[in-house]
């Protein structure tokens, strides 16, 4: 297994009565995606803005790199930023921001190479005004791994941008990764993070209340298995579980279950047996949007 780049203990943070962050733990490792999401309030603004350096514990311990974030010794070079608002100067070209940022940054990237490693090539001379918001979010990116960094904090990356620049971003921070860049990702937007990020951990008033692989936090959810069983057939002896919900509409019969192959596989055994053929199947597994509503629900009841 590869090194955590960042360990969190225990993680508290408190503004006079009120806590904000409540015994958070997590890790990230080496050359992974980390989708750290909640809703509006949930802490993880906080959380990131500690690991960060910007804000420092109440109580428990964080590491990035093995130092203390807000510390003497913290490891900023190693660390790249794409905050929401990135405030950039709009009469400046992409190559001219690039080249003001780079007498700040140790190591820094030539500016093309730069530019090329995020797509802006072609863009080199035009001014971030006239930049589409994809364009933008790519120069932001640019900016942060301008000193090749191992982890990069990606904040809302692709908020405000339409479905293609959406597109584009996610493509680029894939392939950063594959890379073997460490990311650390918040979204609002759960396909992304369903997407790209290999754990994932979600927080609710200040506390984690799931965290595990992708595939582990899916199978928190409902998968849904649908088909449609012959004329004259009765879906009595279907092979449905005590925590598994059958509806029957006419025909159409929907299963919903936390393991939808298996009882996929159930169900064309059972047709089997009773000599008759399902048609339509359709089995599809939870998917994060709908694991976090069901965590939500759940939280507020």
């Amino acid at each position: 297994m590869s090194e955590p780049v960042i360990e969190v203990s225990e993680l508290r943070k408190r503004y006079g009565r009120f806590t904000a962050v409540d015994g958070v733990s997590f890790d990230v490792r080496e050359g992974e995606v980390f989708a750290l999401l909640g809703t509006n309030g949930a802490g993880k603004t906080t959380t990131i803005e500690i690991l960060e350096g910007y804000l420092t514990p109440s109580e428990g311990t964080v590491r990035v790199f093995g130092q203390d974030p807000a510390g003497r010794h913290a490891p900023r070079s190693r660390i790249g930023l794409v905050l929401q608002e990135s405030g950039l100067f709009g009469d400046l070209s992409a190559a001219e921001t690039v080249t003001a940022w780079s007498r700040f940054t140790t190591g820094a990237r030539p500016v093309a190479e730069a530019l090329a490693l995020v797509g802006l090539s072609g863009q080199a001379g035009t001014r971030v005004k006239r930049m589409s918001g994809g364009e933008r979010r790519k120069l932001d990116i640019a900016l942060a791994t301008l000193g090749r960094p191992g982890l990069l904090f990606l904040d809302e990356p692709t908020t405000g941008l339409d479905p293609e620049a959406r597109h584009r971003v996610r493509d680029l921070v894939g392939e950063l990764a594959a890379g073997g860049m460490t990311v650390l990702l918040t979204t609002h937007y759960l396909e992304e993070a369903q997407e790209l990020a290999g754990r994932v951990a979600i927080m609710d008033k200040g506390r984690i209340v799931t965290q595990g692989t992708m595939s582990e936090v899916l199978g928190r959810g409902s998968g849904r298995v649908a088909f449609e069983l012959p004329g004259g057939v009765s879906p009595e002896g279907l092979p449905v579980g005590e925590r598994d919900t059958l509806t029957v509409t006419g025909r159409q019969c929907v299963i919903l279950t936390a393991e939808p192959e298996s009882v996929a596989h159930s169900v064309l055994g059972w047709a089997q047996v009773r000599g008759v053929r399902v048609s339509g199947l359709d089995v599809r597994q939870a998917t994060l949007e709908e694991v976090f509503l069901d965590i939500a629900q759940e939280v507020t009841t």
